[in-house]
C-alpha cells in the first residue's frame, strides 16, 4: 500500500453529530473506517452492514492495539471522545487498555465470588460435609450427624405425633460468617437446658465440622476465629458424666429370665446377642443371615472402626439363632398367603437375621421399649442397650479374661502398641475365652445349657 493511498485513509476530519450521521461505508468495501482529527486515535467504523461503532487506535510496544469503544447508536460523540482520552493516557503509561480490563473483571468477579462465599449458609455447607465423608463414615455415624441437625416436624414413623428438631437445626439456617463465639455459647446454653447429652455430642460434631471448612478452599476463613474453642464457649459446653449403667452379676438371673419370656423372639434374641457377644446395637441389628456361619460358628460384624470384624459365634447363642432362623423360614399359612397375594405381594424369608415387619428397612428398629418393660417385670434398674455392651466387658472380668480378647470381640481401637501392631488372635483362640464367658454368665443366670448336646448344622447359612 503507497504513502498515498495510505494518507487517504486516513484523513481526518472534526467528528460532529452530523458527520457522524453521514459517515457511510465506502463501495466494494468491508468496513470504512473515519478518523477525528480532534482526538487522536479516535475514529469511527462503518460496515458494510451498516454497524457503526466508535473505535480507539493506537501503537503500544511496537504494536497496533485497536479497541472497540462501542456502539455509535449507544455512546455519547462527547463521552466516547472521552473513553479515547482515557485509552490514551494508559497506552502513554504503558499499560495495555485491554490487559486493564481484564484485570478489572477479573477483580470484580474475584469480589462478587467472595461475596457469594461469604454468604454460604450453614446447612449448605454441612450438606458439602456429609457428602464428602459418606463413603467413609458408618451408616450410624453418618445417621447421627443427619439426625442431630435434622429439622424436625415431620410425623414419626412410631406413634403419634411429628419429630423433634436435632439441637444443630438452629443452626443450619445461619450464615457461616454468623458462627460466631457468643452465637455458638448462647446456641449451646439454649439446647443444653433440655438435652444436655445431645447437645454435648452436637457440639462436637459442630467443631469437627467448622475444623473441615477450614481445610476447604471454599469455606477457609469464612468461620469466624475461636468460633468453637473460645472460652465462653468451653465454658457452655455441657459436661457429661460418663454413663455406668451396668448388669451386676447377681442380676444376671431376674434380667435372663424376664428377656426370655418377652412375647417377641426376636427382640428377646436381639437383647440376649448385645449381652453376649458385647457388639454395639446397630451392629447386631444389622445382622444378615449371610453373616451368620453355624458350621465354623462366626459371626461377621459390620465394624465402625475397621470396616468389619468375625467374632465366635457361641452355643448358646447359636441354639437361639437357630431358632430363630427356623422361624424366618417357616412359610405362612394359607389364609396369611392369600392376604399377601391380595395386596400384590409375596411371601419370601427375610434376608436380617432379626427382622421386623414394621420398620422402613425390615430390620429390627426400637427394641428399648421391650426391654425396659423385662427391667421392670425383673425390678431390675434402667440399664440402656448400650450398657449392655458396658456388662459384657465388665462381666468378662469374672472369667479372667485378658483385657485384648475382650477388646477385639468388641471391637474396641487397640490401646497399645503391642495391641495395634502384634496382636491380632485368631478366631479358635477368641473361640476358647468367647465360649467361656457365655458358659459363665449362664451358669450365673442359673440357665442349664449342655453345649454338648447341640448339634451343628453341617453347611454354613447361605
Amino acid at each position: 500500500m503507497n504513502k498515498t493511498k495510505l494518507a487517504a485513509e486516513r484523513e481526518k476530519s472534526n467528528f460532529t453529530h452530523e458527520r457522524v450521521a453521514a459517515f457511510k461505508c465506502k463501495p466494494d468495501k468491508k468496513q470504512t473506517i473515519y478518523w477525528d482529527a480532534k482526538t487522536a486515535g479516535f475514529g469511527l467504523r462503518v460496515t458494510a452492514g451498516g454497524a457503526r461503532a466508535y473505535v480507539f487506535e493506537s501503537r503500544l510496544f511496537g504494536k497496533t492495539v485497536r479497541i472497540t469503544i462501542g456502539d455509535a447508536t449507544a455512546w455519547d460523540l462527547g463521552r466516547a471522545r472521552a473513553e479515547a482520552g482515557r485509552l490514551r493516557t494508559l497506552i502513554d503509561d504503558g499499560k495495555d487498555p485491554r490487559e486493564v480490563r481484564a484485570e478489572q473483571h477479573a477483580a470484580y468477579e474475584a469480589r462478587k465470588a467472595e461475596a457469594k462465599r461469604q454468604d454460604a449458609a450453614v446447612r449448605e455447607a454441612w450438606a458439602a460435609y456429609l457428602d464428602a465423608n459418606r463413603s467413609r463414615w458408618s451408616e450410624r455415624h453418618l445417621s447421627d450427624h443427619e439426625n442431630l441437625a435434622h429439622a424436625g416436624g415431620e410425623p414419626r414413623k412410631r406413634g403419634k405425633g411429628t419429630t423433634i428438631a436435632g439441637p444443630l437445626a438452629a443452626l443450619m439456617p445461619l450464615k457461616l460468617s454468623n458462627l460466631t463465639a457468643d452465637t455458638v455459647a448462647a446456641w449451646l446454653e439454649s439446647e443444653s437446658q433440655t438435652r444436655p447429652t445431645n447437645t454435648e455430642q452436637s457440639y462436637r460434631k459442630l467443631r469437627a465440622f467448622i475444623r473441615w471448612c477450614n481445610d476447604r478452599p471454599e469455606y477457609r476463613g469464612i468461620v469466624p476465629p475461636n468460633a468453637y474453642n473460645a472460652r465462653t464457649v468451653r465454658s457452655a459446653v455441657p459436661r457429661i458424666k460418663a454413663k455406668d449403667d451396668c448388669l451386676q452379676r447377681e442380676q444376671l438371673s431376674a434380667w435372663f429370665d424376664a428377656v426370655r419370656k418377652l412375647g417377641n423372639p426376636v427382640i428377646a434374641t436381639y437383647l440376649q446377642a448385645l449381652l453376649i457377644t458385647g457388639a454395639r446395637r446397630e451392629e447386631i441389628a444389622a445382622l444378615r443371615w449371610a453373616h451368620v456361619d453355624f458350621q465354623w460358628r462366626s459371626l461377621s460384624i459390620a465394624d465402625k472402626v475397621e470396616g468389619s470384624r468375625v467374632i465366635p459365634l457361641t452355643p448358646y447363642l447359636a441354639s437361639i439363632l437357630r431358632e430363630l432362623k427356623r422361624l424366618n423360614d417357616t412359610p405362612p399359612n394359607i389364609r396369611q398367603l392369600r392376604d399377601l397375594t391380595a395386596k400384590g405381594e409375596s411371601w419370601s424369608p427375610s434376608p436380617w437375621v432379626f427382622a421386623s415387619k414394621k420398620s422402613a428397612d425390615g430390620k429390627i428398629a426400637e427394641p428399648r421399649i421391650a426391654h425396659n418393660h423385662a427391667l421392670t417385670v425383673a425390678g431390675l434398674p434402667h440399664l440402656s442397650l448400650h450398657g449392655l455392651r458396658r456388662s459384657f466387658g465388665t462381666l468378662a472380668e469374672w472369667c479372667e479374661v485378658p483385657v485384648g480378647v475382650v477388646a477385639q470381640i468388641q471391637g474396641h481401637k487397640p490401646s497399645a502398641i503391642a495391641e495395634k501392631h502384634y496382636r491380632r488372635r485368631p478366631l479358635d483362640l477368641l473361640r476358647k475365652w468367647h465360649d467361656n464367658i457365655e458358659a459363665w454368665m449362664l451358669e450365673q443366670a442359673g440357665i442349664a445349657f449342655d453345649a454338648q448336646t447341640v448339634q451343628p448344622d453341617l453347611h454354613a447359612v447361605k
